[in-house]
């Protein structure tokens, strides 16, 4: 075509193309659905873990910089548990979608179920494990099979990311594999804040007592609104 003309084309009118099928042809993940991720992902982290009272530990007895590598260690620990997940539940999509669906939907269950448990529990005080003093390289190599040895994270991933895989926009090992990355990066920033700021982290904390009473509460209408949401969403 040459400058200052118009080439009309009567085919490009013939099927117009929707946007909503263009997000979904495009985008493997959704705006909406990644959305939703990031904000339940950052409501998990509101409660302090075992794997954070462990780089916590680390912290006070062999400084920051072993305090971030047990968090790089457990970023490690928890990407081994999303492969397996992506692994493993995109290989069951390919053997039957039916069986997928049921695993999503055991794993919304038992997401209600935490839900439920967490709503009832009584606050307590979380109490920091007890650790020998290491070098900062063997904290993180402690640190990854203390997470994946751990089977209630694997029995986590494998309730959790299944929420937020849409078969139909794409390749499901992707998004698994791409959900799994944006958790584990948010796990290892999320981490080496907490590291960088534990002092005055610790003194914000205690002045926000409401925090420390309602904390189970979020987390359990969290996981309910989460588990919930398989059952009322659009197929």
């Amino acid at each position: 075509m040459k400058p200052g003309t118009f080439d009309y084309n009567p085919s490009l009118n013939a099927h117009p193309v929707h946007e909503t099928q263009r997000v979904k042809g495009d985008n493997m993940l959704d705006l909406s659905t990644l959305g939703t991720f990031i904000a339940v992902v950052l409501g998990l982290f509101l409660i302090p873990g075992p794997a954070v009272l462990l780089v916590l530990t680390r912290t006070v007895h062999g400084g920051r910089k072993a305090g971030i590598l047990t968090g790089l260690g457990v970023a490690v620990g928890d990407f081994v548990h999303t492969l397996g997940a992506a692994v493993g539940l995109s290989a069951l999509l390919m053997t039957s979608a039916l069986a997928f669906n049921a695993v999503k939907f055991v794993g919304a269950a038992y997401l209600v179920y935490l839900g439920i448990r967490a709503l009832r529990e009584k606050q307590a005080n979380a109490q920091r494990p007890a650790v020998a003093s290491v070098s900062a390289s063997k904290a993180f190599f402690q640190a990854i099979p203390a997470e994946v040895l751990n089977p209630k994270t694997a029995l986590f991933f494998l309730a959790f990311l299944p929420q937020f895989v849409r078969p139909e926009h794409g390749s499901s090992f992707l998004q698994f594999a791409t959900l799994g990355l944006i958790f584990v990066g948010m796990s290892a920033l999320y981490t080496t804040l907490i590291v960088l700021t534990i002092r005055p982290l610790g003194r914000l904390v205690k002045r926000l007592t409401w925090l420390t009473r309602w904390q189970n509460k979020i987390i359990g209408v969290l996981f309910i609104s989460l588990g919930l949401r398989v059952a009322t969403q659009t197929r």
